[in-house]
């Protein structure tokens, strides 16, 4: 809830960028950027996994400047169109030939029809004529010889479609190649037509198939994809390529392929064709289309001149078993597309392109169901960098984003080069990258503004170096008062007011300066809210305003921290000819009231209550014990065995009617010497034996580690024992040493 109400705003507009751009995932509506950067990013990878190399099976005969410039301007006469075919299958052994090339007009240019109209006018009676012309006309009549050449063999012609509103239709179709009997359910996108192209019936009738040349051109002018099956007056007509390939093998049916239960996915996939050799599967989307699976730059394909062909340049047999495509690459002949390889690139190559790709089947293909899966990582890494994001710094924010890119990359590339899928990229990217703006944008221009304005509120009264902490989630912090449970410390120099009137004021300046210094960053350190200095003693407590589940221990190494640090301080004061430092410290665990405390002309950010009292107190009785830290029940009880601890008496400090149980930290767990772990034992063993008023046990083994290692607090036990030798306590006496000051 904490994170809802502080990132709300940031919250939902991600979310509403999330459900903008799933809509266009799930093709609700489209957006026309999106459809940019994903034809951007197909065609980069397209580039990135060329296949290179030149593919021999099938080969170009290239109507190109240089058979312009010797055969003469296009088109050519059929007679020579006729030899030409008879070239590719008698003398170069050519397995199938492909017109790109429509040939919708009679061919006049023999002159036959000025002839047959002398013939039927003024030399209709002329017998020496009618007898020359008869047997000039099969020479004569080039369509006859160019349909002779093409009837018997797997000769392909082309044709175009039209769908201008005044579409008209010329020339002859081919038989389709899927009726409504054989595609019954009409795919809902394919591409329909309202007129064509066709050729010269004669012509038609004479091929073996027939194919159309119309591309789809891309929203940006670039051929990506051919329709294999176009509607046309409700049947349908398969491309060049297409009806090039089942000719091929000898032209066998065309069967629906779909996803899944015919009856309850109407989306239609690929399409079969049976062949004796195995079923080959072509991927289409759905406008019953095929991506282009390019090769490489035009040239990817064998290219031979057609004048070298005809004028027999070429060996014999060069064409052996290849599949043969008539085209142009002449720019005068406007048969250039723009790819996405080449902004002027031969058509004809785009066929050899499909043709290829779908005997090997590496025909890139985008089936329905990906709208599902682009919705899917789409979903997935919106909700993951909505809620992700905000919790991190912006180092890790920019790492956690580049490696979601890095993955989203990767599996992209993954069923591209794998599966030949082309998985949506444009938009899950999109997404990324303006979910980590947002992030970017509302840490700097909101949360920024929250934060100085939380720091000015909050750190006229707490201490700087935690309001960075409490400005992640200002709203769990307040500065009303409250009971929590804490750690206090309280600090104090022994000596201080010995020590300030042996100094100038600007000694004592320094000497504190330095002291104080070194105190708070310790307390700092460690994660304690600096209450006040009170002259020479320090205040501070742990747990507020930022939660610390372990305040006790932490206000514990602090303590320990800031006795060592004087070992450090000490040697530099007396090098200035002061004297050295010793203090005491005092903690207490338990629970107090914390907040904002104090007059309208001054407040502070403090704690109070009895169990801060009590840590003063144990600061106060600190040299009655000759020990530098003390510490009370409720923190010993909070360290466990992570801090190994004396414990000093039972007392009643002033102000207290229930006595409470003192202790001294020594070390660390772990960071004992056997010796002192040793002493340790014998400690407890004779506190034991006093408390039992076992004088005599307890002061022999007193004795002993005061002669190992003299220290006040055995001195203060000897007297204790001589005194209670002389005079014994009273009878309910239990063993609780009570103080009547401060």
């Amino acid at each position: 809830m904490s994170y809802l109400k502080r990132s709300g705003g940031r919250t939902l507009i991600g979310l509403m960028l999330l459900l903008l751009l799933a809509g266009h995932s799930a093709d609700f509506y489209q957006i026309g950027v999106i459809t940019k950067l994903d034809a951007i990013f197909y065609d980069a990878k397209l580039w990135l996994t060329l296949p290179q190399g030149v593919d021999e099976r099938v080969v170009i005969i290239d109507i190109d400047e240089k058979s312009l410039a010797e055969e003469g301007r296009w088109p050519w006469g059929r007679d020579k169109l006729a030899n030409l075919i008879d070239k590719l299958f008698d003398q170069q052994g050519a397995l199938i030939v492909g017109f790109d090339v429509v040939f919708a007009e009679p061919d006049i240019s023999s002159g036959l029809q000025s002839l047959e109209s002398l013939a039927q006018g003024p030399l209709q009676n002329n017998v020496d004529f009618q007898q020359s012309l008869l047997t000039l006309r099969p020479q004569l009549d080039y369509d006859a010889r160019f349909a002779k050449a093409l009837s018997g063999r797997k000769v392909v012609l082309g044709y175009y479609l039209s769908s201008f509103a005044d579409a008209t239709s010329s020339g002859a179709l081919p038989e389709p190649a899927m009726t409504p009997d054989t595609l019954p359910r009409r795919p809902e996108k394919i591409t329909s037509w309202s007129g064509y192209g066709g050729n010269l019936p004669l012509f038609q009738q004479a091929a073996a198939a027939a194919g159309h040349f119309n591309p789809l051109i891309d929203f940006d002018g670039i051929s990506r994809r051919i329709p294999l099956l176009a509607e046309f007056q409700g049947n349908y007509y398969e491309s060049l390529s297409l009806a090039m390939l089942r000719t091929l093998f000898d032209s066998p049916p065309i069967f629906p392929g779909y996803a899944g239960n015919e009856e309850n996915y109407a989306g239609l996939e690929w399409l079969e064709i049976p062949t004796e050799i195995d079923m080959i599967y072509i991927p289409v989307d759905e406008n019953v289309a095929a991506l282009i699976p390019y090769r490489g730059p035009q040239g990817s394909f064998p290219y031979i001149s057609a004048s070298d062909l005809l004028h027999d340049r070429l060996p014999a047999g060069t064409l052996d078993g290849r599949i043969v495509i008539v085209g142009t690459s002449a720019p005068g002949l406007m048969d250039l597309r723009a790819t996405p390889l080449s902004t002027a690139y031969a058509g004809v190559e785009i066929h050899a392109n499909l043709i290829a790709g779908m005997l090997d089947g590496t025909i890139k293909y985008k089936p329905g169901y990906l709208i599902g899966a682009d919705l899917l990582q789409l979903l997935l890494i919106g909700l993951i960098l909505i809620f992700i994001l905000p919790r991190l710094s912006p180092i890790k924010a920019t790492l956690t984003l580049l490696l979601l890119l890095l993955l989203l990359t990767g599996g992209n590339l993954y069923l591209w080069l794998n599966n030949n899928l082309v998985m949506p990229f444009a938009n899950a990217a999109l997404l990324s990258g303006l979910l980590f703006t947002l992030n970017m944008s509302w840490g700097y221009f909101v949360e920024s503004r929250n934060k100085r304005q939380f720091t000015a509120l909050f750190g006229q009264y707490v201490p700087p170096e935690l309001v960075d902490e409490m400005a992640k989630n200002p709203e769990n912090y307040t500065m009303d008062g409250r009971k929590a449970e804490l750690s206090v410390l309280f600090s104090d120099v022994r000596g201080f007011t010995t020590i300030s009137e042996g100094l100038q004021p600007d000694e004592l300046a320094t000497l504190m300066n330095e002291y104080l210094g070194a105190m708070t960053e310790i307390t700092r350190r460690h994660g304690g809210t600096l209450d006040k200095y009170i002259g020479d003693a320090i205040m501070a407590f742990w747990g507020a305003p930022v939660a610390n589940s372990d305040h006790a221990y932490a206000a514990v190494i602090t303590a320990m921290n800031m006795q060592k640090a004087l070992t450090n301080l000490n040697p530099r004061l007396e090098a200035k000819g002061w004297p050295a430092l010793k203090i005491g410290v005092g903690i207490n665990t338990g629970t107090m009231t914390v907040g904002d405390m104090g007059s309208p002309v001054r407040k502070s950010y403090t704690v109070m209550g009895d169990a801060v009292n009590l840590g003063s107190r144990l600061e106060g009785i600190t040299k009655q014990y000759g020990v530098g830290i003390i510490i009370g029940e409720g923190t010993r009880e909070q360290l466990g065995d992570r801090v190994i601890v004396r414990e000093l008496d039972k007392v009643r400090v002033k102000g207290k009617a229930e006595p409470i149980t003192i202790y001294e930290p020594l070390a660390v767990a772990g960071e004992l010497s056997q010796n002192a772990t040793n002493a340790l034992q014998q400690w407890q063993q004779a506190l034991a034996a006093y408390r039992q008023q076992d004088w005599q046990s307890a002061e022999t083994v007193i004795r002993q580690l005061a002669q190992e290692n003299p220290h006040y607090l055995y001195d203060l036990y000897l007297e204790r024992i001589a005194h209670y030798r002389l005079q014994s306590p009273p009878v309910n006496w239990d063993g609780v040493t009570t103080f009547a000051t401060k």
